[in-house]
């Protein structure tokens, strides 16, 4: 009590479109009593009965729920057993002196003495520390709810953050296998069983590299893939753990920062073809998401630069200049805005769609160029020519002053053919994420097909 439930409960389950219940409110209902009342009528050992027996109906209950339960719930070996078969549980962080200054003047049944609450915290610790993760504010519930890991170092920790006992084999890029690869292996220690390098960009996402590494994996179905580099190594790695044995478990851990704010995160998982990209992937969550910004510091300018625009596209999303924080809480907000996201709809069938603001230009951009455009410059004009469908010309000058895109030669006919290609394309039709302003978005948009290649004439070279 006191850790802040009842206020960031409500929260999170907007975030992850979800309803919010409170097992303490459910209960109050049922008896036509508040809590104290039942405390002081029945005792707390009734009340623990009416709570367990709400928490089972609730855990068992459908649609997704935000569940909102007391500590003391944990006592019960029942509810406990529910939880552990039925949900992600989720411990929030506080201390007894923060929690008892929010507490104290509650008029709760066990807030009243400080001593007494103390030593309630300190029998309970161990039944909160076996949460599934933790968490202190609302963008740290969401990623660890997406089983997403941001924290400075955390490449030292993997071998704490690769779930299971089974071996590990590696997937690296091979520009990041030579600057981390060994501290990488050294983490993870005995588990490491293999380790494979891929090409560095778009050349590790073909069939022949998928082939390969098929062929050269020996990890059982109890196995780990960890996919370590950018967006293409996380692609490749995921969607051969996603094939491999129909499925094993993987961990992304993203290297670059376009990778850190997007690709690292959702379990989006696929390859190219010569007609264009990602045209063969699978779904695949990753068992856990392990994004250590330090590693930035060995990126490229460019590099920076080319994930800046996906920094930029999830700005326009949430509408908040993300762009102006400094690069930690930059990578942390931006994973947190998609773990919501893809949380709300892992299959890509609903809000999920609003993530490829800009993207179906920029798709069609890279194919046409044979992949040698970089994915951060062709998102970045990408979103130039939403926010002109968009009516947002103020907005587009303002991506243009932070991530200043140059239009990009590549032939017209390819890029148009490369358009009417795109996942998205629905009976001939292309459909477009497109804004209303920052931060609402809309998705599934068609228009008339002249005002679309209008759009993309306006990022080409002359």
């Amino acid at each position: 009590m006191g850790a802040g439930k009842s206020t960031l409960g409500p929260a999170l389950a907007e975030r992850l479109g979800r309803p919010f219940v409170s097992i303490d409110k459910v209960v109050e209902e049922r008896a036509g009593s508040s809590v104290a009342e039942i405390f002081a009528a029945r005792g707390e050992p009734a009340f623990r009965e009416l709570e367990e027996r709400a928490a089972l109906e609730l855990l068992g209950r459908r649609p997704l729920s935000v569940i909102e339960l007391g500590g003391g719930g944990l006592g019960s070996a029942t509810t406990r057993g529910a939880l552990e078969a039925s949900a992600f549980t989720l411990h929030l962080l506080t201390t007894p002196d923060e929690a008892w200054d929010r507490v104290s003047a509650s008029g709760r049944p066990l807030a009243r003495d400080r001593d007494e609450f103390q030593a309630l915290f300190e029998e309970r610790r161990a039944l909160y520390e076996a949460a599934n993760g933790s968490a202190g504010d609302l963008d740290g519930a969401v990623l660890a709810a997406a089983g997403a890991h941001v924290s400075k170092g955390a490449l030292e920790l993997l071998d704490q953050l690769v779930p299971g006992s089974g071996d590990v084999e590696l997937v690296a890029d091979e520009r990041v296998d030579s600057l981390y690869g060994d501290s990488v292996r050294a983490a993870l220690g005995s588990r490491v069983a293999g380790s494979h390098v891929v090409p560095a960009g778009e050349r590790a996402k073909t069939a022949e590299e998928a082939k390969r590494l098929w062929s050269a994996l020996e990890v059982g179905r109890d196995g780990t893939i960890v996919a370590l580099g950018g967006g293409c190594t996380i692609d490749v790695g995921g969607f051969v753990a996603a094939t491999y044995l129909r499925g094993v478990a993987w961990i992304s851990v993203p290297t670059t920062l376009l990778a850190q704010v997007d690709a690292g995160i959702g379990g989006k998982t696929a390859i190219d073809l010569p007609e264009g990209k990602n045209l063969v992937g699978a779904f695949h969550w990753p068992a856990r998401a392990v994004i250590d910004p330090e590693v930035l510091a060995t990126l490229p300018a460019a590099e920076i630069e080319n994930g800046r625009a996906e920094v930029v596209k999830t700005s326009l999303l949430a509408g908040e200049p993300l762009w102006e924080l400094e690069t930690f809480e930059q990578v942390r907000r931006c994973a947190a805005f998609k773990s919501a996201v893809c949380l709300r709809d892992p299959h890509d069938r609903s809000d999920r769609a609003q993530l490829n603001l800009g993207h179906t230009f920029a798709h069609a951009l890279e194919a046409a160029s044979g992949f040698s455009i970089s994915h951060g410059h062709a998102v970045a004009l990408g979103l130039l020519a939403a926010l002109r469908l968009s009516g947002l010309e103020e907005d587009a000058r303002i991506v243009q002053k932070v991530l200043r895109p140059e239009p990009v030669r590549v032939d017209r006919e390819k890029a148009r053919a490369a358009l009417a290609r795109d996942k998205k394309v629905l009976g001939g039709n292309v459909r477009l994420v497109l804004l209303d302003a920052p931060g609402r978005p809309r998705w599934g948009v068609e228009l008339p097909t002249e005002s679309v290649f209008a759009a993309l004439d306006s990022i080409l070279a002359a």
